[in-house]
């Protein structure tokens, strides 16, 4: 059979791909050009120029309607259990969508109602979707997701997947900071609990505690490992096993500041002051962090920049002409800076 002509036109038309490999730069980088963002170099942009010129490039109808902002639209899938990890999360969703002009789709997922949740968010049109923790880690979730051909960003997660966008921080590294920071103190004794087995973020967090600990020259007790789960329940469960140890630790480091919270709370039904007989910390120094007495010394995970910057690569991504998961980006996996905090409720052990 005969190809007709329009088809053979077609076959003919440039692509952003064809542009970007004319000018010797990223698909992505072209995207910029030609949405006029900044951070280009004068001699990258008229490289880019002269090549759209050379090629006579013109994004299609689809592709000027997103970089216009319009009609764009962004599904967040969450169950996650941390009240303020979430709501600083969405904060920083919808500040960038606003600033982008594009909207945001929420959709709640309840275990075991994956799959539902997915129909249900994308029975309307969405042209990618952001997954915070622990969604990031689900393989069910991101399989279906992959098989329906959606641009997919995961937050906070060590392992996405080679076909995903990612924006993380370096748990493990903010883990070890942490643990050393307490060895520094005096500390020899140092609990930790542990997030959510389903997280890759959880064994990152508890490998840093356990290579600081060897680094230091401590002992990596497993007595001194309590399961956490993230919620503030499991927090007070891990904090009166740890506590009725024998031995038990001069300090705790709990993998999110819900499960510290309730650390300092266990202390003071047990008439501890924090810190001059525990020392807790904490880690992602959410809001809660800075309203509990004491104030907790935590490590600051960025979570309304993480989602800012996850929105804004996701919709650089959607902006090009190919798909968003097939390796057109220059960032795809993005990792963001963390800071320890330091407030009220670390000290030196009393013996020391």
């Amino acid at each position: 059979m005969k190809e007709s002509r329009s088809s053979r036109r077609q076959h003919n038309v440039p692509t952003i791909k064809d542009v970007a490999a004319h000018a010797g730069v990223s698909p992505m980088t072209v995207s910029r050009v030609i949405n006029d963002k900044g951070g280009i170099r004068p001699g990258t942009r008229d490289r880019v120029e002269a090549a759209i010129a050379a090629l006579n490039y013109a994004p299609n109808t689809a592709a000027r309607m997103l970089a216009g902002g319009e009609d764009m639209r962004i599904g967040v899938l969450h169950t996650n259990p941390s009240f303020f990890y979430f709501s600083e999360f969405l904060v920083g969703c919808l500040d960038q969508a606003s600033r982008q002009a594009v909207q945001i789709v929420i959709e709640k997922c309840e275990p075991g109602t994956e799959i539902a949740a997915i129909e249900h968010l994308t029975r309307g049109r969405i042209d990618g979707i952001i997954l915070p923790p622990p969604l990031c880690d689900s393989a069910l979730m991101l399989e279906a997701l992959h098989e329906r051909g959606i641009p997919v960003m995961a937050i906070s997660t060590g392992r996405a997947p080679g076909w995903a966008l990612s924006v993380s921080i370096d748990d493990r590294h903010a883990a070890y900071d942490m643990t050393r920071h307490l060895g520094d103190l005096g500390h020899r004794r140092i609990g930790f609990i542990t997030g959510a087995p389903n997280q890759t973020a959880s064994a990152d967090r508890l490998e840093g505690y356990r290579a600081a600990l060897a680094d230091l020259g401590l002992p990596a007790s497993e007595a001194l490992i309590a399961d956490g789960l993230f919620t503030y329940r499991s927090g007070l469960d891990a904090t009166e096993r740890l506590l009725d140890l024998p031995e038990p630790p001069s300090a705790i480091f709990a993998a999110n500041d819900d499960m510290a919270a309730a650390a300092i709370a266990v202390a003071h039904r047990r008439d501890l002051d924090v810190p001059r007989d525990l020392t807790v910390v904490g880690f992602d120094d959410s809001a809660l962090a800075a309203t509990i007495w004491p104030e907790l010394t935590t490590i600051r995970q960025p979570v309304t920049d993480m989602a800012r910057r996850a929105v804004e690569l996701l919709v650089e991504a959607l902006r090009l002409d190919k798909s968003a998961t097939r390796g057109d980006i220059a960032e795809p996996h993005v990792q963001i800076g963390y800071a320890l905090i330091r407030r009220q409720s670390d000290a030196p052990p009393r013996n020391c």
